[in-house]
């Protein structure tokens, strides 16, 4: 693991039960979150922050794990692994830090075609629970 501080902090939101207050101390005020499968970036804590949940409820089960790091300066790739009702799904988190040390813009890519639509499926559903 890096020792980039942001990064760190990162690993131990996913590691340590992805507590919302967590990630809202890591998120900046003005982050945006470029999705696989919506096509116009969100933009804002309070949308990236939506998103992140999500995520975190759908892809951090126990099989999640990042498999390779490539850290330069305050941009960073995580390549993950996991797998969903018996998918498996391969991405990459490609973030970017503030000087502070929080996320000011986070990607997700995913493949192969078949996980692509079961994220997004389960994406859905997990947004519009959140929503009410």
């Amino acid at each position: 693991m890096s020792g980039h501080a942001g990064l760190a902090r990162w690993h131990d939101y996913m590691m340590g039960g992805s507590d919302p207050a967590d990630l809202s101390a890591l998120l900046a005020d003005d982050a945006v979150f470029h999705s696989p499968v919506v096509h116009t970036p969100q933009a804002g804590k309070a949308v990236v922050m939506a998103y992140l949940v999500a995520a975190s409820h759908v892809l951090g089960n126990d099989s999640f794990h990042y498999i390779r790091e490539l850290v330069d300066g305050d941009e960073m790739m995580l390549e993950f692994v996991t797998e969903l009702d018996g998918i498996a799904i391969n991405g990459v988190d490609i973030i970017r830090f503030n000087d502070e040390g929080q996320i000011i813009d986070f990607k997700v890519m995913v493949r192969p075609l078949k996980a692509i639509n079961k994220v997004w499926e389960m994406m859905g559903a997990q947004l519009a629970a959140a929503k009410g």
